[in-house]
């Protein structure tokens, strides 16, 4: 059945960069959005930045400007850059398709079909 992986968390300081990115299930047929969510210890799971299929961007206002979401068609993944992090960015970090046949971008989670199991990102000062 249909699912992602997340890869590309790590360990780093205030003002380091990490890049993530999630295979699998990308883009698919019916998918007309993809999106990054993360959740940090005792938080909600929040919108990061979201991807429409022809290109539109969504970005949470508090990552705006800092992180970018992207496909690469060649390796046919869902990539997020990371740049200036901060210990408020310590989570763990989802990647997940919009539920079928929907357009448009998202940061509801509401709006998503399934979750892959994260990756883990610490951020320390």
């Amino acid at each position: 059945q249909a699912q992602v992986q997340e890869s590309g968390g790590g360990s780093v300081q205030t003002g380091g960069s990490l890049r993530l990115s999630c295979v699998g299930s990308i883009f698919t047929a019916d998918t007309g959005f993809m999106g990054w969510f993360r959740q940090a210890p005792g938080k909600e799971r929040e919108g990061v930045a979201s991807l429409g299929r022809y290109g539109h961007t969504t970005y949470a206002y508090f990552v705006k400007g800092r992180f970018t979401i992207s496909r690469d068609n060649a390796k046919n993944t869902l990539d997020l850059q990371m740049d200036d992090l901060t210990p408020e960015d310590t989570a763990i970090y989802y990647c997940a398709p919009g539920k079928p046949r929907r357009g448009g971008t998202s940061l509801a989670a509401t709006e998503y079909a399934y979750w892959g199991p994260g990756t883990q990102v610490t951020v320390s000062s």
